[in-house]
């Protein structure tokens, strides 16, 4: 036994399969090979290799392969993968390999392969990650197969895979262990790479349509273009308090005040609150603003985002009908629409003017209609309790809505209609009862602007007043003179949940944030 598997105080309390596996890697430095192997760059994937299989070549040579001067013209793949599944026939051995295009049988026999790799394929543990060289064929049950000439290792795994190989099946280790579950599980892959595809899709549209990508501070002086509590630290150069930004749409406007028409962001916000199924305290969304557009403009633009993903997965411009859970969204047709007014008086029967009827009901769902002191709670944020309570929840979760014309009190930064000042040119677009993203048309008159945030910050409690303050210097940009815009936001964790059928916003972030384990 050599010295790296004699027991000693660490190796004492380790499983033994963990033993066998260190023992394992020194069987294999013992005959001179390295666990850890080195590089090579320009493998294909393994989905790639397969497809290289070519059945005449491959008929020929198990035809004439014995006869003298044959020239076997079978493809000869280099290939890389994790080994799944190890079978030791003896002389030959078995592997089946994954990565992140799919699986691949490889065949290791002693009279064909290199004796090293032989030897190596002898040691190998599920879960190591090998390179292999050989001619594809394909067995009597029509596997395409990888028949090895060489084999060496890429790296060897002391831990052993999850027990069940249809994957990592237990949920919390699956986000605390995403380096296991990628692999364990094909269709965790599967979800993230088509989230990259998604949103490198997004790019392609966006910049097809002429908005240009821009990057705006992550560490802002000001909390603003939300309402929702920041995550606060301290820059030491400085000597001053930062918020960690709750959305980007207060610098995206300054960009459209110096004379950027398009803009838009795809990065990460972040909200000191909740945790659940459909949210993460840090996010990814876009946010894009059109210099002259307004929220039609930009409901439009959301439209196309949100069929361009569908179509990314479904792999059709003309099939786009998806599932969500026991749903099936179609999301080729025009998105429903309706007002914040017919949706409440629909859903609970009267209109939102009847503040006495809404009282009353607000009760009924143990909506608070007073503060601890006994004053009345305002009316508008009654109204819009029950909306989100009750009026939310009608609509159709298979039927992409936009909900439009919100109160104008409720969207401090969006234009109120002309015809009506107390409403607002807002829609947030619904599917399968997540809200995915607000829509304005967006509000450019400084005066009003600074009313509203005087109002917004009069709401507020005295701990939040130390991280919320009034941006006077968006205010001044205002002043210079910003286009009538149409701006939108949509979250991108949420669009491709609903895309992807994943039915918590863990499944579509790599590393979403935990408790920490206990130990």
């Amino acid at each position: 036994m050599s010295a790296e598997t004699e027991p000693n105080e660490q190796a004492v309390d380790l499983h033994p399969l963990i033993l066998q596996r260190i023992a394992n890697r020194q069987s294999l430095r013992d005959a001179g090979q390295d666990p850890y192997g080195s590089g090579e760059p320009g493998l294909m994937s393994l989905a790639a290799a397969a497809a290289r299989y070519d059945e005449a070549a491959d008929e020929d040579q198990k035809t004439n392969g014995k006869n003298e001067g044959f020239v076997d013209k079978r493809p000869v793949v280099t290939v890389a993968g994790r080994v799944m599944l190890s079978r030791d026939n003896g002389k030959l051995i078995w592997l089946n390999l994954r990565d992140d295009s799919g699986d691949l049988q490889v065949a290791v026999s002693k009279r064909d392969c290199d004796e090293a790799g032989f030897a190596a394929a002898k040691l190998l543990d599920n879960a190591d990650i090998v390179i292999t060289t050989g001619p594809l064929t394909k067995t009597k049950t029509g596997e395409v197969t990888v028949w090895a000439g060489t084999l060496r290792m890429a790296s060897k795994s002391l831990v052993p895979p999850p027990e069940k190989w249809a994957g990592l099946q237990d949920v919390e280790s699956r986000y605390r262990k995403r380096y296991v579950d990628l692999w364990a599980n094909p269709e965790a892959m599967r979800v993230f790479q088509l989230r990259s595809k998604i949103v490198a899709g997004i790019r392609r549209l966006m910049d097809a349509r002429g908005f240009i990508e821009v990057e705006t501070p992550m560490l802002q002086a000001q909390a603003g273009g939300a309402a929702a509590r920041p995550f606060v630290t301290h820059m030491n150069a400085l000597d001053i308090d930062l918020s960690m930004r709750i959305a980007p749409e207060l610098y995206l406007k300054r960009l459209l005040v110096g004379g950027m028409r398009k803009v838009y962001e795809i990065n990460r916000n972040f909200r000191n609150e909740g945790v659940d199924k459909q949210h993460n305290p840090e996010f990814t969304a876009i946010e894009a603003y059109e210099a002259f557009g307004n929220y039609h403009s930009v409901m439009e633009l959301s439209e196309a985002i949100v069929r361009h993903a569908a179509s990314i997965v479904s792999g059709s411009d003309e099939n786009l009908t998806l599932p969500f859970g026991d749903l099936m969204i179609d999301y080729a047709k025009p998105f429903a629409r309706v007002t914040y007014a017919e949706l409440f008086e629909k859903a609970l029967g009267f209109p939102t003017s009847d503040v006495a009827r809404a009282r009353e009901e607000a009760k009924k769902h143990r909506i608070k209609t007073a503060s601890e002191d006994g004053t009345p709670m305002d009316d508008v944020w009654i109204v819009n309790e029950l909306f989100e309570e009750v009026a939310e929840k009608a609509i159709d979760p298979s039927v992409p809505t936009w909900v439009m014309d919100y109160p104008a009190s409720l969207s401090p930064l969006t234009r109120p209609k002309a015809d009506d000042p107390s409403i607002a040119e807002r829609a947030d677009l619904f599917v399968a009862g997540m809200e995915v993203g607000p829509h304005y048309t967006e509000l450019n008159d400084p005066d009003i602007q600074l009313q509203r945030f005087q109002e917004q910050l009069s709401g507020i409690d005295d701990e939040e007043s130390t991280f919320r303050t009034l941006d006077e210097d968006f205010v001044e940009a205002l002043r210079v003179g910003m286009p009538p815009a149409g701006g939108m936001g949509l979250g991108i964790d949420r669009l491709v949940m609903l895309v992807t059928n994943s039915q918590t916003i863990r499944d579509v972030i790599l590393f979403p944030l935990l408790r920490p384990a206990e130990a």
